[in-house]
Protein backbone atom coordinates (compact mmCIF):
# COMPACT_ATOMS: atom_id res chain seq x y z
CA UNK A 1 0.00 0.00 0.00
CA UNK A 2 1.19 3.47 -0.89
CA UNK A 3 2.42 5.34 2.08
CA UNK A 4 2.28 9.63 2.20
CA UNK A 5 5.43 11.10 3.31
CA UNK A 6 2.87 14.32 5.29
CA UNK A 7 4.06 17.41 7.11
CA UNK A 8 1.73 19.45 9.36
CA UNK A 9 1.78 23.46 9.39
CA UNK A 10 -0.50 25.37 11.71
CA UNK A 11 0.10 28.19 13.91
CA UNK A 12 -2.36 27.47 16.32
CA UNK A 13 -1.12 24.75 18.89
CA UNK A 14 -4.61 23.01 19.47
CA UNK A 15 -5.11 22.64 15.71
CA UNK A 16 -1.46 22.02 15.17
CA UNK A 17 -2.26 18.96 17.69
CA UNK A 18 -5.28 17.57 16.14
CA UNK A 19 -4.08 17.29 12.50
CA UNK A 20 -1.19 15.69 13.16
CA UNK A 21 -2.96 12.82 15.65
CA UNK A 22 -5.45 12.32 12.84
CA UNK A 23 -2.38 12.03 10.50
CA UNK A 24 -1.09 9.44 13.35
CA UNK A 25 -4.16 7.24 12.83
CA UNK A 26 -4.85 7.06 9.12
CA UNK A 27 -2.47 3.68 8.17
CA UNK A 28 -1.50 5.12 4.57
CA UNK A 29 -0.20 8.57 6.04
CA UNK A 30 3.30 8.84 8.11
CA UNK A 31 3.80 12.31 9.72
CA UNK A 32 7.52 13.59 9.17
CA UNK A 33 7.21 16.83 10.81
CA UNK A 34 5.18 19.57 12.25
CA UNK A 35 5.65 23.32 12.28
CA UNK A 36 4.05 26.59 13.65
CA UNK A 37 5.39 28.76 11.14
CA UNK A 38 5.37 28.95 7.16
CA UNK A 39 8.98 29.63 6.59
CA UNK A 40 10.11 26.38 9.33
CA UNK A 41 7.76 24.60 7.13
CA UNK A 42 9.80 25.86 3.60
CA UNK A 43 13.12 25.07 4.77
CA UNK A 44 11.92 21.21 6.07
CA UNK A 45 10.79 20.96 2.15
CA UNK A 46 13.25 21.74 0.47
CA UNK A 47 15.62 19.28 2.49
CA UNK A 48 13.48 16.02 2.56
CA UNK A 49 10.81 14.50 0.90
CA UNK A 50 7.21 15.45 1.17
CA UNK A 51 4.26 13.89 -0.36
CA UNK A 52 1.28 16.32 1.10
CA UNK A 53 0.74 19.35 3.12
CA UNK A 54 -1.61 19.78 5.35
CA UNK A 55 -1.52 23.74 5.50
CA UNK A 56 -3.25 26.31 7.85
CA UNK A 57 -3.87 30.09 5.76
CA UNK A 58 -4.01 32.63 8.15
CA UNK A 59 -0.23 32.77 9.87
CA UNK A 60 2.36 35.39 10.39
CA UNK A 61 5.66 36.29 8.46
CA UNK A 62 5.01 34.12 5.73
CA UNK A 63 0.84 32.85 4.60
CA UNK A 64 -0.55 29.34 3.39
CA UNK A 65 -1.66 30.62 0.14
CA UNK A 66 1.87 32.38 -0.41
CA UNK A 67 3.78 29.36 0.69
CA UNK A 68 1.66 27.63 -2.23
CA UNK A 69 2.19 30.31 -4.73
CA UNK A 70 6.49 29.57 -4.10
CA UNK A 71 5.83 25.59 -4.12
CA UNK A 72 3.49 26.32 -7.43
CA UNK A 73 6.37 28.19 -9.37
CA UNK A 74 7.43 24.95 -11.91
CA UNK A 75 5.52 22.61 -10.17
CA UNK A 76 6.30 19.14 -11.36
CA UNK A 77 4.28 15.66 -10.62
CA UNK A 78 6.74 14.72 -7.62
CA UNK A 79 6.05 18.03 -5.75
CA UNK A 80 4.39 18.01 -2.47
CA UNK A 81 0.37 18.72 -3.12
CA UNK A 82 -1.35 20.49 -0.56
CA UNK A 83 -4.80 20.25 1.21
CA UNK A 84 -5.36 23.73 3.31
CA UNK A 85 -7.01 23.68 6.89
CA UNK A 86 -8.64 26.94 8.08
CA UNK A 87 -11.21 29.06 9.71
CA UNK A 88 -12.02 30.91 6.49
CA UNK A 89 -14.38 30.32 3.72
CA UNK A 90 -13.33 33.18 1.64
CA UNK A 91 -9.98 31.52 0.91
CA UNK A 92 -11.41 29.03 -1.07
CA UNK A 93 -10.83 30.53 -4.43
CA UNK A 94 -7.37 31.29 -3.52
CA UNK A 95 -6.81 27.60 -2.95
CA UNK A 96 -7.86 26.74 -6.45
CA UNK A 97 -5.64 29.18 -7.80
CA UNK A 98 -2.29 27.61 -6.46
CA UNK A 99 -4.06 24.11 -7.58
CA UNK A 100 -4.62 22.48 -3.92
CA UNK A 101 -5.97 18.98 -3.93
CA UNK A 102 -8.23 19.97 -0.74
CA UNK A 103 -9.52 22.52 1.59
CA UNK A 104 -10.72 21.93 4.90
CA UNK A 105 -13.11 24.04 7.12
CA UNK A 106 -12.38 24.10 10.87
CA UNK A 107 -13.61 22.60 12.73
CA UNK A 108 -13.50 18.87 10.57
CA UNK A 109 -13.98 15.94 11.51
CA UNK A 110 -11.84 12.97 10.91
CA UNK A 111 -14.49 11.24 8.34
CA UNK A 112 -13.77 15.05 6.60
CA UNK A 113 -10.05 14.67 6.92
CA UNK A 114 -9.88 10.90 5.86
CA UNK A 115 -12.03 11.98 2.72
CA UNK A 116 -9.07 14.51 1.63
CA UNK A 117 -6.59 12.51 2.91
CA UNK A 118 -7.87 9.15 0.58
CA UNK A 119 -8.57 12.08 -2.60
CA UNK A 120 -4.50 12.47 -2.12
CA UNK A 121 -3.50 8.58 -2.42
CA UNK A 122 -5.73 8.57 -5.22
CA UNK A 123 -4.37 11.31 -6.90
CA UNK A 124 -0.72 9.69 -6.10
CA UNK A 125 -1.40 6.63 -7.00
CA UNK A 126 -2.08 7.68 -10.13
CA UNK A 127 1.38 9.87 -10.96
CA UNK A 128 3.22 6.92 -9.46
CA UNK A 129 1.89 4.02 -11.74
CA UNK A 130 4.74 2.39 -13.42
CA UNK A 131 5.15 3.03 -17.08
CA UNK A 132 3.44 -0.04 -19.31
CA UNK A 133 2.82 -0.73 -23.28
CA UNK A 134 -0.63 1.53 -23.82
CA UNK A 135 -3.63 -0.75 -24.64
CA UNK A 136 -5.16 -0.69 -28.23
CA UNK A 137 -7.84 1.81 -26.29
CA UNK A 138 -5.63 3.87 -25.35
CA UNK A 139 -3.82 3.88 -28.19
CA UNK A 140 -6.65 5.13 -30.05
CA UNK A 141 -7.52 7.39 -27.05
CA UNK A 142 -4.05 9.56 -27.94
CA UNK A 143 -4.84 9.37 -31.71
CA UNK A 144 -8.14 11.51 -30.43
CA UNK A 145 -6.51 13.61 -28.29
CA UNK A 146 -7.21 16.68 -31.02
CA UNK A 147 -10.84 16.07 -30.45
CA UNK A 148 -11.38 17.27 -27.23
CA UNK A 149 -9.80 18.78 -24.42
CA UNK A 150 -9.09 18.84 -20.93
CA UNK A 151 -10.70 21.12 -18.01
CA UNK A 152 -9.75 21.34 -14.67
CA UNK A 153 -13.12 21.72 -13.20
CA UNK A 154 -13.27 21.22 -8.96
CA UNK A 155 -9.95 19.70 -8.02
CA UNK A 156 -9.91 17.03 -10.90
CA UNK A 157 -9.14 17.34 -15.01
CA UNK A 158 -12.34 16.23 -17.16
CA UNK A 159 -12.12 15.45 -20.74
CA UNK A 160 -14.86 17.38 -22.97
CA UNK A 161 -15.38 16.30 -26.38
CA UNK A 162 -15.65 19.45 -29.01
CA UNK A 163 -18.55 17.72 -30.37
CA UNK A 164 -19.92 18.18 -27.05
CA UNK A 165 -19.26 21.69 -26.58
CA UNK A 166 -22.11 24.09 -27.50
CA UNK A 167 -21.07 27.65 -26.63
CA UNK A 168 -18.77 28.80 -23.79
CA UNK A 169 -19.49 32.02 -21.36
CA UNK A 170 -16.71 33.94 -19.54
CA UNK A 171 -17.25 35.26 -16.30
CA UNK A 172 -14.90 36.80 -13.87
CA UNK A 173 -12.67 34.22 -13.38
CA UNK A 174 -14.05 31.31 -14.57
CA UNK A 175 -15.61 29.79 -17.83
CA UNK A 176 -18.75 28.43 -18.60
CA UNK A 177 -18.70 25.62 -20.78
CA UNK A 178 -22.34 24.84 -22.01
CA UNK A 179 -22.95 21.28 -23.49
CA UNK A 180 -25.21 18.97 -25.22
CA UNK A 181 -24.80 16.41 -23.05
CA UNK A 182 -25.74 18.24 -19.89
CA UNK A 183 -28.10 21.00 -18.78
CA UNK A 184 -25.54 21.56 -16.54
CA UNK A 185 -22.74 23.71 -17.61
CA UNK A 186 -18.86 23.05 -16.46
CA UNK A 187 -17.82 25.94 -14.50
CA UNK A 188 -14.02 26.13 -14.92
CA UNK A 189 -10.95 28.73 -13.50
CA UNK A 190 -9.60 29.58 -16.79
CA UNK A 191 -9.39 32.71 -18.83
CA UNK A 192 -11.15 33.01 -22.03
CA UNK A 193 -7.73 34.31 -23.97
CA UNK A 194 -6.16 30.53 -22.37
CA UNK A 195 -9.14 28.85 -23.56
CA UNK A 196 -9.65 30.11 -27.20
CA UNK A 197 -6.10 29.19 -28.00
CA UNK A 198 -6.49 25.81 -26.78
CA UNK A 199 -9.32 25.37 -28.96
CA UNK A 200 -9.24 24.71 -32.85
CA UNK A 201 -10.14 27.66 -35.07
CA UNK A 202 -11.56 25.62 -37.41
CA UNK A 203 -14.53 24.46 -35.15
CA UNK A 204 -14.76 27.69 -32.40
CA UNK A 205 -14.86 30.95 -33.03
CA UNK A 206 -14.82 34.09 -30.69
CA UNK A 207 -17.24 36.40 -31.32
CA UNK A 208 -17.80 38.50 -27.74
CA UNK A 209 -15.57 39.26 -25.44
CA UNK A 210 -17.76 36.54 -23.06
CA UNK A 211 -18.63 34.35 -25.80
CA UNK A 212 -16.97 31.70 -27.80
CA UNK A 213 -19.67 29.48 -29.84
CA UNK A 214 -19.06 26.18 -31.33
CA UNK A 215 -19.29 26.75 -35.40
CA UNK A 216 -21.19 23.34 -35.84
CA UNK A 217 -23.76 24.37 -33.18
CA UNK A 218 -25.18 27.44 -35.17
CA UNK A 219 -29.13 27.02 -35.83
CA UNK A 220 -29.28 30.36 -36.96
CA UNK A 221 -27.82 33.92 -37.82
CA UNK A 222 -29.52 37.13 -37.79
CA UNK A 223 -28.47 41.12 -37.12
CA UNK A 224 -25.48 40.41 -34.74
CA UNK A 225 -26.66 37.74 -33.06
CA UNK A 226 -26.52 33.42 -33.26
CA UNK A 227 -28.91 31.36 -32.19
CA UNK A 228 -27.24 28.07 -30.82
CA UNK A 229 -30.69 25.92 -29.06
CA UNK A 230 -32.37 28.59 -27.42
CA UNK A 231 -30.05 30.98 -26.57
CA UNK A 232 -29.40 34.25 -28.93
CA UNK A 233 -25.42 35.47 -28.22
CA UNK A 234 -24.57 38.77 -29.16
CA UNK A 235 -21.59 39.17 -32.02
CA UNK A 236 -19.94 42.29 -30.68
CA UNK A 237 -18.07 44.54 -32.65
CA UNK A 238 -14.70 43.95 -32.17
CA UNK A 239 -15.25 40.63 -33.60
CA UNK A 240 -18.02 41.59 -36.18
CA UNK A 241 -15.56 41.51 -39.46
CA UNK A 242 -13.80 38.19 -38.54
CA UNK A 243 -17.19 36.18 -38.06
CA UNK A 244 -19.12 38.16 -41.24
CA UNK A 245 -16.10 36.91 -43.01
CA UNK A 246 -16.94 33.47 -41.97
CA UNK A 247 -20.66 33.88 -43.02
CA UNK A 248 -19.74 35.24 -46.69
CA UNK A 249 -17.37 31.74 -47.08
CA UNK A 250 -20.60 29.45 -45.84
CA UNK A 251 -22.97 31.74 -48.61
CA UNK A 252 -20.36 31.49 -51.16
Amino acid sequence: MITLTCLAVDDEPLALKQVCKFIEQTPFLKLSGSYSSAVEALKAIHEQSVDLIFLDIQMPDLTGIELARILDRGKKLSDPRIIFTTAYDQFALEGYRVDALDYLLKPFSYEEFLRAATKAKTYAERTQAPERTPSSSEVKATQTEDECLFLKVEYQLLRVAYDDIRYIQGLKDYVKVHLLSSNKPLLSLISMKALEEKLPTKRFMRIHRSYIISLDKIEAVSRGNVQIGNESIPVSNQYKDQFNELISRWTG
